[in-house]
């Protein structure tokens, strides 16, 4: 009896181990073929209404795609190293 209990405990977290490698690979080969993402603010439009005013998105300074966060640490990581 206890060694069915055991097995039950074991497949939850079996189940989200398997989700969380999925979801890393996943993020890891568009970060491969698709380093570069449109900027969060502007949503790659490189202006912002502001007052009804159109002007340059102050997070991307108006040149549109940003670096995905898995790059960036990776490049940060690299640069630690040397």
């Amino acid at each position: 009896m206890a060694d069915t209990r055991c097995r039950e405990e074991v497949r939850p977290t079996l189940i989200a181990s398997a989700a969380l490698v999925t979801v890393l690979g996943w993020y890891a080969v568009l970060c491969t073929v698709k380093p570069f993402a449109p900027c969060r603010r502007c949503v790659g439009r490189s202006e912002i209404a502001h007052f009804g005013k159109p002007r340059t998105c102050p997070r991307c300074r108006g040149h549109r795609p940003r670096l995905r966060l898995g790059p960036c640490v990776h490049d940060a990581w690299c640069h630690t190293q040397q």
